[in-house]
């Protein structure tokens, strides 16, 4: 039952009683990130994609070694997209390497290498949305932008009592992000935002007692903080069965793909394979997949290894076998490129994390034989 205390709107003493609350927090207690000790507008961009979908801890590390790598968008530009996705390689979301990598030639290409200054100018370039323009333009240049990742979702579905899932109403969230941001200190004031429900607005048991926001907040006053933001009911995940195989030939060399450039995972390297149909046996799978995907004939093996693996909207196992090339020259029919390797020089080449495990399996495997 909806409360008579909720509301779709603040008024400007509210609005302004906030704003002061939360800067004051989060002079006090904002972290401490490298992205937050410049304002070089690239440096930001980088922190801004890496962090799409990925903790801050494990983002740290890939954003210092990538600014070492490419320090500048002339660097990014002009280096060649496989070392691109090898610095990318266990980050997950590839399309977010391929994406600056391309925004990078086209700011060198139209922006003579200077990140662009207007909303409309930087929401054209491959990868950037909203909310990431938001975030660069208000943490580089102070521009009172906006922004609305999941954490300022949750933060404002609580704070105003949110009666439905946030992805039904995005336009009501941005509207309700526009009225408080603070257009005298965007900067900060949007940094703590997503502080705040980073830290102690978090999905599960926010720290309500040490909420700045907590006198001001709906679902706290409803004891509804636990209850909201409310979640679309999911539909069962589905889990694939992959046959995979590691084809060997007489000069002890290993045969990889590279992905197309569309879809999950585009670009990189993969020992080839593909799903199991019904009824057919992960050997009778390998052995279609080769043939229809490369063209060769292959002897299926012993097994090596069984990976799972979990990305967003699916499972996967991984079924691996050591295989063995019987005839036919590999061809790339539904792949960009084949190459044979040496089991050392793989770890040249970008990989999907699953496929990193697959690599670990087989270094064991030489050293055991």
């Amino acid at each position: 039952m909806v409360s008579a205390q909720q509301r779709d709107t603040l008024s400007l003493p509210e609005v302004n009683k906030l704003r002061r609350a939360l800067l004051a927090w989060y002079a006090a207690s904002g972290r401490d990130l490298p992205w937050r000790r410049t304002q070089d507008p690239y440096a930001i961009w980088v922190s801004e994609i890496m962090l799409q979908q990925t903790q801050v801890k494990t983002v740290i590390p890939y954003y210092e070694r990538w600014l070492k790598q490419f320090p500048t968008i002339a660097a990014l530009a002009a280096a060649d997209q496989q070392q691109v996705l090898k610095a990318w390689q266990g980050l997950g979301y590839y399309a977010r390497a391929r994406n600056l990598h391309r925004a990078a030639q086209i700011i060198m290409q139209q922006h003579r290498g200077m990140f662009p200054i207007t909303l409309e100018a930087v929401l054209a370039l491959p990868g950037i949305g909203r909310t990431t323009a938001g975030g660069i333009l208000s943490a580089a240049l102070n521009q009172p932008v906006a922004i609305l990742d999941g954490n300022v979702k949750r933060v404002l579905a609580r704070l105003m009592a949110l009666q439905v899932p946030p992805n039904r109403v995005v336009e009501q969230l941005w509207s309700w992000s526009e009225m408080l941001l603070d257009r005298q200190q965007p900067r900060d004031f949007n940094q703590a935002l997503m502080d705040l429900g980073a830290t102690l607005c978090t999905p599960k048991n926010p720290a309500c007692l040490l909420c700045p926001w907590r006198d001001h907040c709906q679902a706290q006053q409803l004891t509804m903080q636990n209850q909201i933001p409310y979640s679309n009911s999911r539909s069962a995940v589905p889990h694939k069965q992959i046959g995979v195989a590691v084809i060997w030939n007489d000069q002890g060399q290993i045969l990889i793909d590279r992905r197309p450039q569309d879809g999950l995972l585009g670009g990189l390297w993969e020992f080839p394979g593909g799903k199991l149909e019904p009824g057919e046996t992960v050997e009778e799978c390998i052995q279609r997949e080769i043939l229809e995907e490369l063209g060769m004939v292959i002897e299926v093996g012993d097994h090596l290894v069984n990976v799972d693996h979990a990305y967003s909207h699916f499972h996967v196992t991984l079924n691996v076998h050591h295989c063995r090339h019987i005839s036919g020259e590999p061809q790339p029919i539904e792949c960009d490129e084949v190459r044979w390797v040496t089991l050392e020089e793989l770890e040249h080449y970008p990989f999907p994390k699953a496929n990193v495990r697959i690599i670990e399996a087989l270094h064991q495997y030489v050293a055991q034989s």
